[in-house]
């Protein structure tokens, strides 16, 4: 008897509420709306159709980033910081003067290609490599070690010299230290042999 009550309260349940999701007549309906949604030629309702409505969308709201009223009071050198920062003016040399990408993974990445020229004797595509991996990381000790054994296998030992000291510089106890030592003092010997001349 319990089981027929219930199933008879869960269905009578079950039918109200599927007689309130049935859609209004279209006689019932407000004027200017379609039963089915829009017809076939036309768009669906868009929340940006009516711009005059009280509310607003997201596109509408625009935040204002200008600076206080009073702002030139509290803070009489801000002007000044800003175009310094920017710069905007003439008479001051800013320290940022430009920004490089710094992605240690592509400075790895083409040291190891520089490596591949360098053991194949193809010093100039090795160098280009080293030169882009401090383009990436510029304080690189392998890719700078590496740019100088390439100005020196192309006789260049003024910019080699540079770039071993960079190397020692940075890793002054490093796996390529020694090798960057006797290298400098080589070309030191080099240049004096070539003085004496």
């Amino acid at each position: 008897m319990v089981r027929r009550i219930v199933t008879l309260l869960v269905l009578v349940c079950l039918g109200g509420w599927c007689c309130a999701q049935q859609q209004q007549s279209p006689k019932d309906q407000p004027s200017g709306t379609q039963p089915n949604g829009p017809g076939p030629n036309q768009e669906p309702p868009r929340s940006d159709q009516n711009k005059n409505a009280e509310g607003s969308s997201s596109r509408d709201t625009r935040i204002d980033i200008s600076p206080p009223s009073n702002d030139a009071q509290e803070h009489p050198f801000s002007a000044g910081a800003v175009s310094d920062a920017t710069g905007d003016s003439d008479d001051a040399e800013t320290d940022v003067q430009e920004f490089h990408p710094w992605d240690p993974h592509k400075a790895l990445k083409d040291v190891e290609v520089g490596d591949f020229y360098f053991k194949r004797k193809n010093y100039r595509a090795a160098l280009d490599r080293y030169k882009e991996a401090l383009v990436y990381k510029n304080n690189d000790a392998v890719a700078n070690f590496r740019m100088a054994q390439c100005l020196e296998k192309l006789a260049n030992p003024q910019e080699a010299t540079v770039h071993y000291q960079e190397y020692l510089k940075i890793l002054p106890h490093g796996p390529f230290s020694e090798e960057a030592q006797k290298s400098l003092q080589r070309l030191e010997q080099k240049k004096q042999g070539e003085g004496k001349q």
